[in-house]
C-alpha cells in the first residue's frame, strides 16, 4: 500500500498466527470474558436485590462492575467472532468506535477507583460524619464525573485519529489500540503521542495520587485502633480495593507509561491481555471472597432462583 493512501479496513492480527496456539487463546478468552461477565453481572444484582447493600460504597461498586462488563465487551466479542468466522478486517470506522469506547471505560474505570478510595477515606476517618458528606446528589456527582471526563478525553483521541492517513492496514494487536494506531501511520503523529501522555498522564496519575492521598490517613486510622481484629475488621473494608488498585494500575502503567524504548509488540499485547481480560475477571472475586455482606446476597440471590436450586 503507498504512502498516504486512505483506508478503509484494518486488518487485526490478532494475538498469535500459529493455530495452536489461536485455538487455546481462544478458549482461554472466551472462558476469561464468560467467567468476568458472570461475576460482575451476579455482583450487580446481588447489590440491587438487596437493600442492606443500597448504600455508597455499594453504588461504586455496582458502576464498577458495569464498567468491567463494558470494558472487556469493547474488544473480546470482535475477537472471538472473528476467530470463529475466519474474518481479521475491521471497518475504519468501527475501528475508531472501538477506540473510543476502549479508551472512555478505561479512563472512567480510573477515575471511579479514586472516588471508591474518597469513600472509604470517609467512612472510616469521618464516620460521623459520612452519612451527611456522601449525599445521593454526591455520589451521582462522583459517578458521573469519571463517565462525562472519559467521554471527552476519547472524543479528543478519537477525532485527532480520524484525521491522520495509514501506511499499512495491518494492526499487530487484536482490537483498534491507540498507540498500535499511531504506529501505523504515515502521518506527522507528534501531536497524538503528546495528548497520549498529557490526557492519559492525568487519568491514571491525578486518580493514583487521589488513592494514595486518601489512604495515608486510613493507615494511620487503622494503627491506631487498640485491638487487631478492630484493625483487621477496619483495613478489609479497603483490602479489596487495594488489591483491585493494585491490578488495575499495574497493567495499565505496563501498556502506556513504558518508555517507548522498552515496547515491544510482545509485551504490550501481554500487559494489555491482563489489562483487558484478567483484571476486570478478577475484580468481583477480590471483592466477593472478602466482603460477607455481599458473599451473604449472593447467597439470598441464588437461594431465591429455582434454575440455582436444581443445580
Amino acid at each position: 500500500m503507498d504512502n498516504q493512501t486512505q483506508v478503509f479496513k484494518f486488518t487485526l492480527l490478532g494475538l498469535s498466527v500459529q493455530p495452536l496456539q489461536r485455538q487455546v487463546l481462544f478458549s482461554l478468552s472466551f472462558s476469561l470474558y464468560l467467567i468476568g461477565c458472570l461475576g460482575n453481572l451476579l455482583t450487580i444484582l446481588a447489590i440491587i436485590s438487596d437493600p442492606h447493600l443500597h448504600s455508597p460504597m455499594y453504588f461504586f461498586l455496582s458502576n464498577l462492575s458495569l464498567l468491567d462488563i463494558c470494558f472487556t465487551s469493547t474488544t473480546i466479542p470482535k475477537m472471538l467472532v472473528n476467530h470463529l468466522c475466519g474474518l481479521t478486517t475491521i471497518s475504519f470506522s468501527a475501528c475508531l468506535a472501538q477506540m473510543y469506547f476502549f479508551i472512555t471505560f478505561g479512563a472512567a474505570d480510573s477515575i471511579l477507583l479514586s472516588a471508591m478510595a474518597y469513600d472509604r477515606y470517609l467512612a472510616i476517618c469521618c464516620p460521623l460524619h459520612y452519612t451527611t458528606i456522601m449525599s445521593i446528589l454526591r455520589c451521582v456527582l462522583l459517578v458521573g464525573i469519571p463517565w462525562i471526563s472519559a467521554n471527552l478525553i476519547s472524543m479528543v483521541h478519537t477525532i485527532l485519529m480520524s484525521r491522520l492517513s495509514f501506511c499499512t492496514n495491518r494492526i499487530p494487536h487484536f482490537f483498534c489500540d491507540i498507540n498500535a494506531l499511531i504506529k501505523l501511520s504515515c502521518s506527522d503523529t507528534q501531536v497524538n503521542k503528546i495528548l497520549v501522555l498529557v490526557l492519559g498522564g492525568p487519568v491514571v496519575l491525578i486518580s493514583f495520587v487521589c488513592i494514595m492521598v486518601s489512604y495515608t490517613p486510613i493507615a494511620v486510622a487503622v494503627w491506631k485502633v487498640p485491638s487487631v481484629q478492630g484493625r483487621w475488621k477496619a483495613f478489609s473494608t479497603c483490602g479489596s480495593h487495594l488489591c483491585v488498585v493494585c491490578l488495575f494500575y499495574g497493567t495499565i502503567i505496563g501498556v502506556y507509561f513504558n518508555p517507548v524504548s522498552i515496547h515491544t509488540t510482545q509485551r504490550d499485547m501481554v500487559a494489555t491481555v491482563m489489562h483487558t481480560m484478567v483484571t476486570p475477571m478478577l475484580n468481583p472475586f477480590i471483592y466477593s471472597l472478602r466482603n460477607r455482606d455481599l458473599k451473604g446476597a449472593l447467597k439470598k440471590l441464588f437461594s431465591r432462583n429455582p434454575f440455582a436450586q436444581r443445580l
